[in-house]
Formats: C-alpha cells, structure tokens, sequence
C-alpha cells in the first residue's frame, strides 16, 4: 500500500479583510482625553481579532466601528474640555479662587 497524498484544503477566497483595531488609538485617548471613553474603546479594541480569528467576521466588524465610535467620543469630550477649561482661564474665573501654590510655600 502506497502513501496517498492529500493536498492541503484550499482556503475560501470570500474572507474580508481585517478591520482595524483602533487600540492605539483608544490608549491614547485614556491617557491624553477621556478615561471612561478610552477605556470603553480598549475593551471593543481588544475583542476585534479574537472575533475575527473565530470567522465572525461581521461581529468582528461591527466591535471595530464601536472602538472608533468610542474614540470619537472622547476624542470629542476631551477637545470639548479643553475649550472649556482655555475659555475659564481666558476670563478669569480662576484668579479669585485661592488655589494651593499661588501664595508661596509657608512654614
């Protein structure tokens, strides 16, 4: 009895490309912008290749465009505070407050 040879399956060609991730972009998010909305968008990040390595690849999808959701969001809230913060100290509404550090070190 000879050695049969069996070729190697071939794999299917209507596979989608791999969504992005958007992780990077979530941990830069939780750390210059806005940590709830980061880290809701590192969760979604996370779980985009595990869903697409088990062939979901819609839900793969769908868990992609919520990481870049999220990041918009706090991308969005982080620029809203800035402005917020820029426009407070344009009209002066903190120099009445007597913040710790504006009267010197005492002992």
């Amino acid at each position: 009895m000879e050695n049969q040879y069996t070729p190697p399956p071939v794999p299917p060609t209507d596979i989608p490309a791999r969504p992005k991730t958007w992780l990077v972009e979530s941990i830069l998010i939780t750390i210059l912008c806005c940590l709830p909305f980061g880290i809701v968008g590192i969760v979604n990040a996370a779980r985009v290749n595990s869903l697409y390595d088990q062939s979901l690849y819609a839900e793969s999808k769908r868990v992609s465009a919520n990481a870049k959701r999220w990041c918009m969001f706090g991308l969005i809230a982080g620029i809203i505070y800035l402005i917020f913060v820029i426009v407070m100290v344009s009209m002066g509404w903190f120099t009445g407050m007597n913040l710790p550090g504006t009267e010197g070190l005492t002992f």
